[in-house]
């Protein structure tokens, strides 16, 4: 049975956020929310939530806490430079979704514990879309027990498995995000190739549909290569900001990542050409540039 009697706080409402807190509002949960941006959280009012100033003021009396933040750091900020820390009360739950590094998600809980506060690493896989329809992979790390105790919490969400202790959910969308962008990669080289030789994108993609190379990478983001629509749904300074975690993360493990490693450079340099803000399948300009075959990096023409 669902509780409803839990009050949850929303920290980060923008493009994953907003309709994440939205399908909990939907659900029947009170929400309060906030962001850095007010804009992005006064327009949940509508949908019953109440916005709050600060964040402190958003988990005052909050039994349930997500973070949806850029990064370690502003997670960091506002659970304990911004007072949320202090003003949660023992027993409390802070739920991270954002993708951070898993040596700084042990982090936080274990400064959490000193508090009284329990915590799961939950980052999500699924985009806009999937957090819109509560399709979303969730990737818990953490308490087992505490996973299933708030399994009415995740179930509009999506599907939560629980993948292993604290620091566990961040090494799991780290490797989602290791699939995500070196299959960009390979399908945006591919579909070089093909053009390159005198064929045409969208029928290669088309022919290869429902055969080995399928996948909803080909499905979705190879779409965006053909129409050379990208827009900035998954923007790649956050892809960068993965791989950045990713190659962090397998330095301190020893281990050599190379195809991870080369398409991180692909993205750094894609960044650093003013293509930070345009979506992750993108790549496909820089890769274009490298091969003197592009109208210029940043542009969706």
């Amino acid at each position: 049975m669902n509780d409803k009697a839990r009050s949850i706080a929303f920290l980060g409402t923008g493009l994953m956020g907003a309709p994440m807190a939205r399908r909990l509002l939907d659900a029947g949960f009170a929400v309060a929310v906030w962001n850095r941006d007010s804009a992005k959280a006064e327009a949940l009012a509508k949908d019953g939530a109440f916005v709050a100033d600060t964040p402190a003021a958003a988990v005052n009396g909050a039994s349930v806490v997500f973070t949806m933040l850029t990064d370690g750091n502003a997670v960091g900020d506002v659970l304990f430079a911004q007072g949320v820390a202090v003003t949660l009360q023992s027993g409390a739950v802070v739920i991270d979704s954002s993708s951070i590094s898993p040596k700084t998600a042990r982090e936080h809980a274990e400064k959490l514990a000193e508090f009284g506060i329990r915590h799961l690493d939950a980052p999500v896989s699924g985009g806009v879309v999937g957090a819109a329809a509560g399709t979303l992979a969730i990737m818990a790390g953490g308490d087992a027990a505490l996973v299933e105790e708030l399994s009415d919490v995740f179930a509009p969400l999506g599907r939560v498995t629980h993948v292993g202790p604290s620091g566990a959910g961040q090494l799991a969308k780290l490797g989602n995000q290791q699939i995500v962008a070196v299959t960009i990669g390979a399908i945006a080289e591919a579909m070089l190739l093909v053009e390159a030789g005198g064929g045409s994108r969208e029928a290669f993609r088309r022919a290869i549909r429902g055969g080995f190379a399928e996948s909803r990478i080909l499905d979705i983001h190879g779409q965006r290569m053909v129409e050379r629509n990208f827009g900035t749904g998954g923007p790649s300074k956050l892809q960068l900001k993965d791989l950045d975690n990713i190659l962090a993360t397998a330095e301190s493990l020893s281990l050599t990542l190379p195809l991870t490693e080369a398409v991180r450079g692909e993205f750094a340099t894609f960044v650093e050409h003013g293509g930070g803000e345009i979506d992750h399948s993108g790549l496909l300009l820089q890769l274009e540039a490298r091969n003197g075959r592009s109208p210029g990096l940043g542009s969706n023409e």
